[in-house]
């Protein structure tokens, strides 16, 4: 397999791909909105809120986690999981700052 080359990138281009790939599953996107709804951290209640197993939640909140967008907190047996406030402040700006680059000039196609 090739490489990716991303450090042909800046930082804040692979931000916003890492920003971007988090949020590329409709299961991430959910969670990410259960987190948010909730507005704690949630321990072990995540599987019982959504149609996948134990499993594959993990394996979501695991690319949530890389992504900055999520942390968790060991307590016992059980990882708690919540909005990383910093990160999620962070990706807010880079991904508006990236949409608000496009200004419309409806000469295209």
């Amino acid at each position: 397999m090739g490489t990716t080359k991303t450090e042909e990138f800046t930082i804040k281009d692979n931000k916003i791909a890492s920003y971007a790939k988090a949020l590329a599953h409709p299961a991430r996107v959910a969670i990410l909105k259960l987190l948010i709804k909730k507005q704690a951290c949630i321990c072990g209640d995540i599987v019982d809120e959504l149609p996948l197993s134990q499993s594959t939640v993990s394996q979501h909140l695991k690319e949530l986690k890389e992504a900055g967008l999520i942390k968790g907190d060991i307590e016992g047996k059980k990882v708690c999981y919540c909005i990383d406030e910093k990160e999620w402040e962070m990706a807010k700006t880079y991904l508006s700052s990236f949409f608000d680059e496009y200004i419309s000039k409806s000469k295209c196609c």
